[in-house]
C-alpha cells in the first residue's frame, strides 16, 4: 500500500497517510493527525519500485 506524505498548514507537523491507490484517486479528505485540521498539503515524494531482476 503506497504511503503519502502530507503537511499541516496549521501546525506545521509532516505525517504519513498509507491509501490504496483506488483510495487515493477518489480524493479522501485528509486530517491531520495532530491538530485534526484539513489545511493539509501533499508533499512531493520520489518514488521508487524495487525489482527482483537486476539491470
Amino acid at each position: 500500500m503506497p504511503a503519502y506524505e502530507y503537511f499541516c498548514n496549521d501546525c506545521k507537523k509532516e505525517f504519513t497517510v498509507f491509501l490504496s491507490v483506488k483510495e487515493f484517486e477518489s480524493k479522501p479528505k485528509i486530517i491531520c493527525p495532530k491538530c485534526q485540521g484539513d489545511n493539509v498539503v501533499k508533499k512531493l515524494t520520489p518514488f521508487f519500485a524495487k525489482t527482483s531482476k537486476k539491470s
